[in-house]
């Protein structure tokens, strides 16, 4: 009886295996088949505008703001209202959406510990999209306190 359970696992798992084996998942149909392919050709300087156009936009602003009153709420659930408990990544994952909905062309790092610091460095366009990083970190559910070490650069 062991035996014929052990053949019919091992079955499976190589059935499983094989029916698997050359499905890839693909983000789109232009994708490469192996990752490890570079492709022949970069996209276009149009492409590119397009899709940063389209990452500064209104709508991904929205989308991002709307993420971040999600996983506040599922926080609150948790947690009795409270920033309780709430992890490092958690905090810092929030305040890099909202800097990023917020702040068009930046190119920021965030970091948040165990206290609700989170330290936010990398270049801003500007001395107003510099001066936006701390009270939009703040709006933050479970940040306690901001250090900017952002710079204005091109």
């Amino acid at each position: 009886m062991k035996k014929l359970t052990s053949v019919i696992v091992s079955s499976l798992l190589l059935f499983g295996a094989v029916a698997c084996g050359n499905n890839t998942a693909k983000t789109s149909d232009a994708a490469p088949d192996n990752p490890s392919t570079v492709p022949s050709e970069s996209p276009g300087t149009q492409a590119t505008q397009a899709a940063q156009k389209d990452a500064q936009s209104q709508t991904r602003r929205n989308q991002l703001n709307s993420d971040i009153r999600a996983r506040e709420q599922r926080n609150n659930g948790f947690n009795d209202g409270g920033a309780t408990n709430r992890s490092e990544d958690a905090i810092a994952s929030e305040v890099r959406s909202k800097l990023e909905a917020n702040i068009p062309n930046g190119h920021l790092t965030v970091k948040a510990d165990k206290g609700g610091t989170v330290t936010v460095g990398g270049t801003v366009t500007n001395q107003q999209q510099l001066a936006k990083i701390s009270p939009l970190a703040k709006q933050i559910k479970g940040v306690t306190k901001v250090v900017v070490d952002a710079k204005i650069g091109k």
